[in-house]
């Protein structure tokens, strides 16, 4: 037979974004759900850690208006508003550049704040509006998947617009460096943003740590409806899951699969994410919550006064491969120090903190190979498996609802009723 409902039941391994939203899909349709994590909170990369004693995220993560999923996802658990802080598309170099789009709707906001750009040539913000025009009227698809340098290079964008505004939001949105960057994945990207709805192209900046952001209120949401989340729970193998479950849900980083399920893991390669924080006095704060760095290392600094009430705290974020890698902690929290000093007057900062999620993301390459999503009644959900979306937390949480819809059509098949603590301690043997 087939069906839905609460003589189904599914079980999730991984409570990162993908995974609990697949959970919160299923708990909504009434299927009981019983959700495996092997760390002790929920959000996989994106997540909060404890360092040293103080509560801090594994990432800075920048969330733009054309996250409907995920945003919709948040407003069902119960996130407020103010959880995150709402704000115009601004890129802003302290005294080289700076680009804000008018509240106005899209394409027009984007246009007039493109013409009064500041710190680009007048010919190349025209020859910038002149490229989204060719994009939207190539729907935003190349026939031939390139590169992002050889992309900008070919339509005249490899200048100060290249350089202040193009490759930071690739390296941005696909946390891999844009001369190896698939175009089309980033094309996939402006097409949601700067050609989406009236929101579409707005910063949505975290007020809460990541954990709290959704993962934290999902699980609450599917523990009040009858699911259960186990944390520090290590599943080894999927085969005890297969036999009680009706349906497996994996959701787990790339790099675990090999374990879980080797005969689909692909040999992938990955790109990092450096989060340096640095403490200085409470009277130190940016004069907008983000800006850029776009000479060294730092591509972006944040004020955590100004977002999560952390004063004096600023979060500086190096995505995607580079020299930075080859410099131990010590020596990357002077060079972020060093950087901040150019645009800020610091003293030396009270303590640092340099968080390297090394496997941050799969790197976001031309044509990259996609692996399968469903095998022998485990589906499998995770950033990395959409195949038109580059790897962001919004792509996680897509991947996650349609691993759901998929587990409620696959066959049911009668389960032991007493299965929840039974399998949690079976799983880590």
């Amino acid at each position: 037979m087939s069906g839905s409902g609460p003589g189904r039941r599914v079980a999730i391994v991984g409570a990162g974004y993908a995974g609990m939203a697949a959970a919160v899909t299923l708990a909504q349709r009434g299927v009981p759900v019983t959700v495996f994590e092997a760390g002790p909170v929920p959000g996989g990369r994106a997540r909060r850690v404890l360092s040293q004693g103080t509560e801090l995220d594994n990432g800075q993560h920048i969330l733009v208006g054309a996250y409907a999923v995920l945003f919709g996802l948040m407003r069902t658990v119960g996130v407020p508003g103010s959880a995150v802080l709402r704000l115009p598309l601004e890129i802003h170099y302290p005294g080289k550049f700076r680009l804000r789009a008018l509240w106005l709707p899209m394409p027009l906001g984007l246009a007039l704040g493109m013409l009064a750009a500041r710190g680009v040539p007048l010919t190349e913000r025209i020859r910038a509006l002149q490229f989204l025009k060719k994009l939207r009227k190539n729907r935003f698809t190349l026939e031939e998947d390139i590169s992002v340098d050889r992309l900008l290079e070919q339509h005249g964008q490899d200048g100060a617009i290249g350089h202040y505004l193009w490759r930071p939001l690739c390296v941005s949105a696909l946390n891999t460096p844009s001369a190896i960057a698939s175009a089309n994945l980033f094309l996939r990207i402006l097409k949601d943003t700067l050609a989406g709805g009236p929101d579409a192209a707005e910063l949505l900046l975290p007020r809460v740590d990541l954990s709290r952001l959704f993962p934290e209120p999902a699980a609450e949401f599917v523990r009040r409806r009858g699911g259960e989340i186990h944390f520090k729970e290590t599943v080894r193998h999927l085969g005890v899951l297969k036999g009680t479950f009706d349906a497996v849900i994996v959701a787990v980083g790339p790099h675990q699969l090999k374990s879980l399920l080797p005969e689909i893991a692909a040999d992938y390669t990955y790109q990092p994410i450096y989060t340096c924080y640095l403490q200085y006095p409470e009277t130190v704060k940016l004069r907008f919550p983000m800006l850029g760095l776009a000479d060294g290392l730092v591509q972006w600094v944040f004020d955590r006064g100004a977002l999560l009430g952390e004063r004096g705290r600023l979060a500086c974020v190096i995505s995607a491969q580079g020299d930075h890698q080859q410099l131990t902690h010590e020596e990357l929290a002077v060079r972020c120090h060093q950087e901040l000093g150019q645009v800020l007057d610091l003293p030396a900062p009270a303590w640092t903190r340099v968080i390297a999620e090394k496997r941050a993301t799969i790197t976001s390459v031309v044509a990259a190979r996609k692996i399968p999503t469903e095998l022998d009644g485990v589906l499998l959900a995770g950033d990395y498996t959409d195949p038109n979306y580059p790897p962001t937390l919004e792509a996680a949480v897509r991947s996650g609802v349609r691993a759901a819809e998929l587990a409620l059509t696959l066959e049911a098949n009668p389960r032991s009723p007493n299965i929840g603590g039974a399998i949690a301690r079976q799983i880590g043997v």
